[in-house]
This record gives structure tokens, C-alpha cells and sequence, in this order.
């Protein structure tokens, strides 16, 4: 699938105008949307990154990562998913940066997912991971396992420290679960990400990318 992440990746580099504040995702496809935006040439960009992976990469390429606290706006980010439902919900967060993920994706005046054809599925089925604090944990333990089989990851933590799980859950209908972990102290942050969060969603599909506009 890497030919079909570096198509969309290259067509959503071409989103991008100087002088807009960009928030770069973290994951295999936007791995190659780090050397798109590079090759651009931009002057005046100002990026933000998820994940430390992100910011070395895009460090090596040249392209200029500043503290998320020097912004309190994006006009632009972008990043891939685990997966797209048909109405536009995503599982997000595989590589454990779920929590900075939202954060970012929230700030933004358009929140862009890229993903390959094998990432648009017709429901959603990944276990869906989750950030949970270390504080409490076994009583959030004990609650989540009321809806499904967790699973503490043992390592990395996310970028925050927080511990990084992937809950078995039954996600047919998302949005309940979503308000559930929502409402979980114990939750710092979870991988369901609402369509009203995403505005487009650019998936390769061999030579060709399709554009999937987000009316949640």
C-alpha cells in the first residue's frame, strides 16, 4: 500500500499554502507527507506535530517544528487513520499518540485524514485504543473490562507518559461508545474520532485519489 499513501500524501501536501500553521499526525502515511511538504519549498509555514517521531522526521527533512503552546490555531492539519468508516468515523491512535492526535486535529480549521484503500472499511472493527491515567488505574481497569477485553500495552507510553491500551469493544455504533470513555475520568484520551471532527478524508486507491468530503 505504500504507493497509495504516498499518492494521497502528496496530494495533501498540495493543501498546504505558505504561511499557514500546520499540524502534522504521526504514522506511516504521513511519513510521506513529511518529504511532499518538504519539497514544497515553503518559507513560512509554521508546524506542530503529534509525536516525537514526527518532529525528528520532519526535523530531518527541514521542515520547521515549533511547541504546540505557541499557537492557539491551525489552519490545516493532517494525518492518517486505522480506519474510516463509511459515515466518517475513524479509529485512530495505533501508535499510541491518540490523545495529541485529537488535540491537534480539534485545533484545526480543517482536519484532513489520509489513508490508503485498505484503511475504508464498511464498519469499524480495530480494537480501539485508548490513553488512560496511571492514577486509579486498576478501578478504570475494572470499569472498562465491563465492556469488552483491555489490554495494557506495555510499552512505549503515549507521548505524555500516559499509559497506552486497546479495548475489544463493539463498535457497530460509535457514538455511545464514544460519550461512555468521554466521561471516564480514568480515560485521558480514546481513538474514536466523531465525523464532525474530520473535514475531508483523501483515500488512494491505486493510481487514483478519492476525496471524501465529511458533512458530520
Amino acid at each position: 500500500m505504500d504507493s497509495e499513501k504516498r499518492l494521497v500524501a502528496e496530494a495533501a501536501a498540495e493543501l498546504v499554502e505558505d504561511g499557514m500553521a500546520v499540524g502534522l499526525g504521526t504514522g506511516s502515511t504521513v511519513a510521506f507527507l513529511i518529504p511532499a511538504l518538504a519539497a514544497r519549498g515553503f518559507r513560512e509555514i509554521r508546524c506542530v506535530a503529534t509525536s516525537p517521531a514526527t518532529e525528528a522526521a520532519a526535523r530531518e527533512q527541514g521542515v520547521a517544528v515549533e511547541p504546540f503552546e505557541g499557537l492557539d490555531h491551525l489552519d490545516i492539519a493532517i494525518d492518517g487513520a486505522d480506519q474510516v468508516s463509511p459515515e466518517g468515523w475513524l479509529i485512530k491512535g495505533g501508535g499510541g499518540a491518540l490523545l495529541r492526535e485529537k488535540i491537534v486535529a480539534e485545533a484545526a480549521g480543517r482536519f484532513v485524514v489520509i489513508v490508503d484503500s485498505g484503511k475504508a472499511v464498511p464498519k469499524l472493527t480495530r480494537a480501539l485504543p485508548l490513553e488512560l491515567r496511571r492514577f486509579g488505574l486498576p478501578a478504570c481497569v475494572r470499569r472498562l473490562s465491563a465492556h469488552g477485553e483491555l489490554t495494557i500495552r506495555g510499552w512505549p507510553p503515549s507521548p505524555d507518559g500516559g499509559l497506552i491500551a486497546d479495548l475489544e469493544i463493539d463498535l457497530a455504533v460509535p457514538a455511545p461508545i464514544s460519550a461512555m470513555l468521554d466521561a471516564d475520568p480514568g480515560v485521558a484520551g480514546h481513538g474514536l474520532f466523531e465525523p464532525r471532527i474530520t473535514s475531508d478524508v483523501l483515500i488512494g486507491r491505486g493510481t487514483e485519489v478519492e476525496n471524501r468530503a465529511i458533512s458530520g
